[in-house]
Parts: C-alpha cells; sequence; structure tokens
C-alpha cells in the first residue's frame, strides 16, 4: 500500500513537470533586444532593421551662474583706517579769525605728525550693475569718526556767553601744565554715491577705482584734554563747526589691497577759520 501511494505521487511530480517544459510556439514571438548607450536606445528585432530612440535630456541649470556677479550685491559692516588732516587758508589777521580764536596764528591749529586719525565704520555698501559689471554704481551707509590731535594747548570752548560771536578756542597758557593729550572729535553720519570702473569683474580682489561724492552730518564734537593736573578732561558742543560736510571721495582697488579717500568742497568751520579736512588709508572690504 505505502509503495503504492509513492509511485503514485511520483506520476503527479512528472507530469507537472512535463507540463511546465512544454513550449507553445505557435503562438509566441521572439522578443526585441534592448541596448542602452548614453541617452540612446537601440532596439534590436529578430528580422527587422533596428530602431534607434534618441532620450531628451533634461538639465537643472542655476539661475545664477557662481562664475557671474550679482547685479546687486550688499558688502556689511566695511572698515577704513587711515590718517585725517586738513588745508589750513586762514587769514588770521581777519577779524573773523581772531573773533573765532582770539591771539590765534598758523601754528595754534598744527597737528602732531601720524596722530590724527580717521576710522570710518560703513554699514553697508552696495553695488548696483550699470554695464557689464565693469561699470557700477556704490553707495552706503556709515560713520565717519575724525580725530585731530593737537601740538599746541588750544582749548575748545562751550557757547555760555550771550553775546554774537563769541570766542570758541583759546590758548591754555597756565604756568607748570602740560599737556599729554589734545585732540578735537568731528563724527559724522555719511552716505556716499560713487561709480565704480571694476576691470576684473569675475574676481573678487580685483582691480579698479571708484569716485564720487559723500554728505554727511555731524551728530557728535567734543574736545578732549588730558593734562598733568586736571587729567582727563572732555568738552562737549559743536563748536560752530559745519554741520553738513560734502566731500569729493575715492576708492582704489589693487587686488586685495584697497585705500580710501576723501576731500572736503569748503571749511569745516562755520565762522572764522578756513580749514578743509581730507582723510586717506586702507579699506578692509569683500570687494
Amino acid at each position: 500500500m505505502k509503495m503504492k501511494r509513492i509511485f503514485t505521487l511520483c506520476i503527479a511530480v512528472c507530469t507537472i513537470i512535463t507540463g511546465f517544459a512544454q513550449t507553445d510556439t505557435t503562438g509566441k514571438q521572439a522578443q526585441d533586444d534592448t541596448i542602452r548607450i548614453g541617452g540612446m536606445t537601440i532596439i534590436r528585432r529578430a528580422g527587422a532593421k533596428d530602431e534607434v530612440k534618441r532620450e531628451k535630456e533634461y538639465k537643472m541649470r542655476n539661475r545664477r551662474n557662481s562664475d557671474k556677479p550679482s547685479n546687486l550685491s550688499t558688502n556689511w559692516f566695511i572698515f577704513d583706517m587711515g590718517f585725517a588732516n586738513y588745508n589750513d587758508k586762514t587769514d588770521y589777521a581777519s577779524a573773523a579769525a581772531q573773533a573765532y580764536a582770539p591771539g590765534s596764528n598758523r601754528t595754534w591749529f598744527d597737528l602732531k605728525d601720524g596722530k590724527s586719525r580717521s576710522m570710518n565704520i560703513w554699514i553697508f555698501m552696495q553695488k548696483l550693475n550699470v554695464a557689464k559689471h565693469v561699470l557700477n554704481l556704490k553707495y552706503g551707509l556709515g560713520l565717519e569718526l575724525n580725530n585731530y590731535h593737537f601740538k599746541q594747548p588750544i582749548r575748545y570752548q562751550e557757547n555760555t556767553i550771550a553775546i554774537v560771536d563769541p570766542p570758541r578756542v583759546i590758548l591754555d597758557g597756565t604756568v607748570g601744565r602740560s599737556y599729554k593729550k589734545n585732540k578735537l572729535a568731528a563724527d559724522y553720519l555719511t552716505v556716499p554715491m560713487m561709480v565704480n570702473l571694476n576691470f576684473t569683474p569675475k574676481k573678487n580682489d580685483g582691480f579698479g577705482f571708484s569716485a564720487g561724492i559723500s554728505v554727511g552730518y555731524l551728530y557728535s564734537a567734543r574736545n578732549k584734554t588730558r593734562t598733568s593736573d586736571e587729567g582727563k578732561q572732555k568738552t562737549k558742543d559743536d563748536f560752530e563747526l559745519e554741520k553738513w560736510k560734502l566731500a569729493y571721495v575715492g576708492e582704489l582697488s589693487l587686488g586685495p589691497v584697497r585705500f580710501f579717500g576723501s576731500y572736503a568742497f569748503k571749511t569745516m568751520y562755520e565762522r572764522g577759520l578756513d580749514i578743509t579736512p581730507y582723510t586717506f588709508g586702507f579699506r578692509f572690504s569683500n570687494w
């Protein structure tokens, strides 16, 4: 009985295998061969000509080429370090000069060599493309901080006298007093506007120059001294300095090294003195 069951199972298995092994050659066609080469597909059919299909390429392209500068770029927190000086054309024999600084002469306002400094902090500057990134417009907003260190012991006075054209500067003749520090600080909120020529627009450290004008508003002025007997003293006033400062400004880019300069349109004083300030130095910026 057991042998009969085994024999029957073997016959059933052989029947199933034979059924799968049979091939219907009447209804099945030969399969196509497909070959892919890059963006081209070749379909080979038995007894027929090869068919070639080219696939369409879709490339994702950035809207902004990394090699091409932006039409509008912003540079944050640019720093200038340099020297402050001025051109003194005052007629000290005039009544106006003597009213502002009684007894003054040209040596009163002489500056210490290398001590008078200019430090500018530009909150931002923007460069707007005008033509092919070679011709640009540059503008910004920042603070101009100018410090004038005097050789002579002159002192600026607050306006405490209710008279017309009071004296504002005197020469300190206190016996035994020596000055370790004597400076006038004049700080401006300034907006520069320049035309920029960039000869290497695809380089950050390129070559070019800028020229234009700036408009500054005097927001703080003070006379700071440090003497042997008084120590540190500070007098805050506008000292009848011009509230508005208009200046020619320029910038020179020589690769990674950049320079700045400015020259005011006119005197920095409202009356009495004909003293025109200028500055020059190094600029630390990305472009």
